[in-house]
């Protein structure tokens, strides 16, 4: 039996959005997307906030969102790639729940985001290099709060679901 708050950190693109979903339903849990909730609290896109606030308004929002949903119970939270960037961010994540760490190479991030226009820090003329860039500098934030690392690849939402209640599973032994 898996108890506690599951996050989901990791590069846009990853599938934190569409596994978190599977996994709330599989677990009998709520499910939260920090974007998408801070869309909801804001009555305006992401783009826009990052169009009026910068990077840095959207950050502090995000930070404020995560940490209101983090202390919820029985929860699944996708967070936005960029969310582990803030250290109050990971040491929330990494105090109230497991977090997995969905990755995925720079070419399959890039297949799955390369047509997605509400995605403000891919809007540049080489979004596969900001891809690659993004990584490099976000990967060693990710491992570092991670419970559980999981490679999304070729292998179906569903076996991905299983294959992190398995694992969470064993980190509750």
């Amino acid at each position: 039996m898996v108890s506690g708050n599951i996050f989901l950190v990791g590069p846009m693109g990853a599938g934190k959005s569409t596994v978190g979903r599977q996994l709330a339903r599989a677990l009998g849990r709520d499910f939260f997307d920090s974007d998408k909730e801070i869309e909801k609290r804001t009555g305006v896109s992401i783009s826009w906030i990052f169009e009026m606030e910068g990077e840095s308004g959207f950050r502090a929002r995000e930070q404020k969102v995560i940490d209101d949903l983090s202390q919820l119970k029985e929860i699944v939270l996708a967070t936005g790639g960029g969310a582990v960037l803030s250290d109050d961010t990971r040491r929330v994540l990494r105090s109230r729940g497991h977090v997995i760490y969905l990755s995925a190479s720079p070419d399959q991030l890039f297949r799955r985001t390369a047509k997605d226009k509400s995605r403000p820090l891919l809007q540049t003329d080489n979004p596969k290099q900001q891809i690659i860039d993004l990584l490099t500098e976000r990967a060693p934030l990710y491992q570092s709060v991670a419970d559980i690392e999981l490679r999304t690849g070729e292998q179906s939402i569903s076996h991905a679901v299983s294959e992190v209640i398995k694992q969470l599973e064993n980190v509750g032994q």
